[in-house]
């Protein structure tokens, strides 16, 4: 029975790191693909001569810190004042009402089209709020601005002319950000998400294959929202969904990375991770949702094999959880000393993984001049991708069970490089429990490195430190998170912050 058991997780594991392998493949698609895309970047287009209506939707909910920020700037953006709507839809239950109700006030002191849309509960939660204020938009196109950012006044100056054809649904910009370089935390994230945007949003718009609106720091036509069945509230991505749901409609959308938005990064590894698996979820749900109808149409052979990847990428999380707590198990399969050739597939396929990613990461630091500051992180990533891996992997595998669920916001700090955190870090949602998780897997992944050694299976030592690594990185700052809740300001919750 127990070599049953040993041979059924060596199979699990080698099947995980497989999964993991095409990822690392695909990123190097990606990259390739990218560094032709680059070097056809778009000049700037004119403003059409008879100007439209624009509503700038923006929904808050408890965002104190940066509601007053968020409003201020959406009223300084330049378009003609009869031609701009703004419509804060605030279901906040706390002291933000008062804030944006000033906001508001000083915007139509100034003569602003501002309102704002309150409901009486929060069904459907940010896609029910965007729903309710749809319906009383009076702009043909519908931008949107989460709490943490800061549109720049040119925003729509840059983005509207990239409306080129009644068939263009929605434009989506670039995020930039305020805290990039704060701590190892929101280093990675700006590393990562920029790639995210430069590389997968720019290869995925140029070769005509589908992506999606990030939910923030976009315009939307209201007609493709309509014709696309409007927003959403059955999965914890309703901007995914509504994307895919309008490319499968025909409408296409479009990527202006020359357009950045300032906006702020979660300055704790706990509330990251909060944010990451609402992201994993959802995209998981959205797959149910969406996949088997998008892979039984006529679409090119490229543009379901690239969703499939897209959405399907919290598989990558779920094989990387896997992968590491398998390792050992799965040695157990071929004895003592002569199990190091136990390593060879697994090791060949996760070290030729993470220097896909470690591949990635550093040729696109170095290559776009808007992330070279931030090369020094690239080391940094394969160890948070391993320490966050099983919490993620959690979260998509309930996706492809659970439809809807609680839509937690990421908590706004109001963080900048030049300002003082307004707002303590909420870091003990980061439950102690979470970062025992980490030292649990720490110690159950030490095991292989310990392995290697015994053996002399020296080409496997650097996985097997790796792994390690990166749950006591994680377990390390959960911990101190958790013990400083409420003591100090979010960045210096990281023992690596600057």
């Amino acid at each position: 029975m127990s070599d049953l058991l040993f041979n059924a997780m060596y199979l699990l594991h080698l099947i995980s790191v497989v999964l993991v392998a095409l990822y690392g493949v695909h990123r190097l698609v990606l990259l390739r693909e990218w560094l032709g895309v680059r070097r056809r970047r778009g000049g700037v287009a004119a403003v059409p001569d008879e100007v439209p209506v624009v509503t700038v939707q923006l929904p808050l909910y408890n965002e104190e810190a940066v509601a007053e920020r968020l409003i201020a700037a959406a009223g300084a953006l330049s378009w003609p004042l009869d031609r701009l709507e703004i419509q804060v839809l605030d279901d906040s239950t706390d002291g933000t009402r008062e804030v944006v109700d000033q906001g508001v006030a000083r915007l139509t002191a100034r003569g602003v089209t501002a309102s704002v849309l309150r409901r009486p509960s929060r069904k459907g939660y940010k896609a029910g709020a965007l729903a309710a204020g749809l319906e009383e938009a009076r702009g043909d196109y519908i931008a949107v601005f989460d709490a943490d950012f800061i549109p720049p006044s040119d925003f729509l100056l840059k983005t509207m002319p990239r409306f080129t054809s009644p068939g263009i649904g929605m434009v989506q910009a670039r995020w930039g950000f305020l805290n990039d370089e704060t701590s190892l935390v929101t280093g990675v994230q700006a590393l990562t998400l920029s790639a995210h945007f430069d590389i997968e949003h720019a290869t995925r718009h140029a070769g005509g294959r589908f992506f999606n609106f990030n939910g923030t720091a976009g315009v939307w036509r209201k007609e493709a929202i309509i014709g696309a069945g409007g927003w959403r509230a059955d999965t914890l991505t309703e901007d995914l969904d509504l994307s895919y749901r309008a490319q499968m409609a025909g409408w296409r959308l479009a990527y202006y990375g020359e357009c950045v938005v300032p906006s702020e990064l979660p300055p704790t590894l706990t509330d990251f991770i909060s944010q990451q698996q609402r992201w994993t979820k959802g995209a998981s749900q959205t797959a149910v949702k969406v996949l088997p109808r998008l892979l039984s149409t006529a679409l090119p052979r490229r543009v379901k094999v690239e969703a499939i990847f897209h959405l399907l990428g919290g598989l990558g999380w779920v094989a990387g959880a896997v992968a590491t707590v398998t390792l050992w198990p799965a040695l157990m399969v071929h004895g003592t000393r002569a199990a190091s050739l136990a390593w060879i597939p697994g090791v060949a396929a996760l070290t030729g993984s993470c220097g896909a990613i470690l591949f990635y990461y550093t040729v696109y630091a170095f290559t776009e001049p808007r992330t070279r500051h931030l090369v020094r992180y690239v080391p940094m990533i394969p160890l948070v991708c391993i320490g966050v891996a099983p919490f993620l992997a959690r979260a998509a595998v309930q996706g492809f069970f659970q439809s809807h669920g609680e839509f937690k916001r990421t908590p706004k700090y109001g963080t900048s490089k030049d300002t003082a955190t307004r707002e303590t870090a909420g870091a003990g949602r980061a439950t102690f429990g979470r970062a025992m998780v980490a030292f649990v897997l720490l110690v159950a992944t030490a095991c292989p490195m310990l392995f290697a050694l015994d053996t002399l299976a020296l080409y496997a030592i650097p996985l097997a430190l790796a792994v390690p690594a990166g749950y006591l990185l994680t377990g390390a700052i959960l911990a101190r998170e958790s013990r400083f809740a409420g003591e100090c300001a979010p960045s210096s919750l990281d023992p690596f912050a600057r």
